[in-house]
Order: C-alpha cells, then sequence, then structure tokens
C-alpha cells in the first residue's frame, strides 16, 4: 500500500472533482471552497491509508484524523467554519473566504452592555456608526444593503481602503461581513446573545495585509497589542450605547 497515493493525475484530479460535486449531504451545510474539498479528501484518504498500514496509537490517530479529513472532503463541511460562521463556498462557485485559516490577525472579545439585543444589532448593522468608537478607522460610507466601503488611518496618516460586504446576517442576533478588494483583507463576526438586564456581545475580527508600503501602514493601526485595542473599542461602543439611553 506504501506510494499508492504518491501520484495524483489530472484525470484522477478531475473524476474526484466530479465525485465531490455529485456528494450531497442534505442535512449539512457546504461551507468550504472545492479546492478545499479535494485537498480535504486526498489527504485524508492517504492518511486512513497510511493509519490502516500501521499499529498502535500513532496509526490509530492517523486514521481518526485522516476519517475526519475525508468526511469534510466529501461533506463539504467544515464543523469549525459552521461554528465562527465562516464559509469559503461563494454562492456559485464557491470562491474563497476573505482571509486564509491560519493567517493574519485574529482577535476575539466579549462584553456585557446594558441595552437590548435589537438595539444594538440596529446600530451595529448601519455600519457607518462603527468609526464612532473604532479608533482605527477613519469613515464607513454604506454602498448598498449588503455592501461598503471602509478607509483607515495608517502609518503617516497614510489612508487604507477597502470594500466590504455582509456574508451572513440573522436580525437582533448576528452579523458577518468580509472585504471584497483593496489594501486589505478582513472578516468579522458580532453576536448579540440576550442576557439579564442586557446584551452579552461577542466578536471576532480577523486581518490579512501585504507587506510593503501597505502593511507597514496597516502594522500602525495596531501598534498597541490588537487586543487591547479592540477591547479598547468594545468599551467605547459600550460606553456610547449605555449612555444613549
Amino acid at each position: 500500500m506504501q506510494g499508492s497515493f504518491a501520484v495524483f493525475t489530472l484525470g484522477q484530479a478531475v473524476s474526484l472533482e466530479y465525485f465531490l460535486a455529485m456528494s450531497t449531504f442534505p442535512t449539512l451545510k457546504k461551507n468550504i471552497s472545492e479546492s478545499e474539498r479535494i485537498v480535504s479528501a486526498v489527504g485524508g484518504a492517504a492518511m486512513v491509508a497510511l493509519g490502516l498500514s500501521k499499529r498502535g496509537i500513532l496509526g490509530w490517530f492517523s486514521a481518526t484524523l485522516g476519517s475526519a479529513l475525508l468526511f469534510r472532503g466529501v461533506s463539504g463541511n467544515c464543523q469549525l467554519y459552521e461554528a465562527l460562521d465562516i464559509s469559503t463556498a461563494g454562492p456559485d462557485d464557491y470562491s474563497r473566504i476573505s482571509v486564509p485559516g491560519n493567517r493574519g490577525i485574529k482577535i476575539e472579545q466579549s462584553f456585557f452592555v446594558q441595552r437590548s439585543p435589537e438595539e444594538l444589532f440596529r446600530t451595529w448593522r448601519n455600519f457607518e456608526n462603527l468609526p464612532h468608537f473604532m479608533k482605527h478607522l477613519e469613515s464607513v460610507r454604506v454602498l448598498d444593503e449588503k455592501r461598503s466601503h471602509w478607509v483607515a488611518r495608517g502609518l503617516g496618516g497614510r489612508k487604507i481602503s477597502w470594500n466590504a460586504e455582509v456574508i451572513n446576517e440573522h436580525p437582533n442576533e448576528m452579523i458577518a461581513w468580509r472585504s471584497l478588494d483593496g489594501d486589505v483583507r478582513h472578516a468579522g463576526t458580532v453576536r448579540f446573545l440576550p442576557a439579564p438586564g442586557g446584551t452579552d456581545v461577542r466578536i471576532s475580527l480577523e486581518y490579512d495585509v501585504p507587506g510593503g508600503a501597505v502593511g507597514a501602514a496597516v502594522a500602525r493601526i495596531f501598534h498597541e497589542e490588537p487586543s487591547q485595542q479592540i477591547e479598547s473599542d468594545m468599551m467605547r461602543f459600550k460606553q456610547m450605547m449605555e449612555a444613549a439611553g
């Protein structure tokens, strides 16, 4: 069995892609791209084969992990992506997510606000309100129901901009967005969870930037420790909302 997965021809790749396209799991949401499915299926099958050819804990571990990857590839569903409301599958061609996995700056924060989920959702959903409490943002201009144009301040006053779109939304519960183009690859999710006396807010942000002058300018945004800066932004949001009533 050794080496049986060493050669993967173009014909085999096409056949596998066709098989994956025809494989459906009605109860599971497809949230990974076709290329990810192929890599997961091929890698998972290879790990299962390797695990079955060995004995002991290493063989068991390889086969178990390979089975999980194989299921991910065949089903087109990643449970981690689903938990984070992330999808690399576009509406038609299952295009990539704006921030690839394991890259860039990733920040998560949670805090309590003495306001209802409805009030907080309504304020956040109008992205033009974000610069009022996010220090690094200069402006956000809403273009239509889904799209908006973001401008941030970087090193030496350099302006960094990108367009973003809402990719998932549950009224009064959750908003998820990602960048479409521009200087920054960015994705974010904010959740509004009802709690006694107010709302638990949970936010997850990701930034991935290129090198060179733009990279240096974006790095200026995070001249402080990133999680501390976002925490300060969220405290301003909390104070703004609680003072509004």
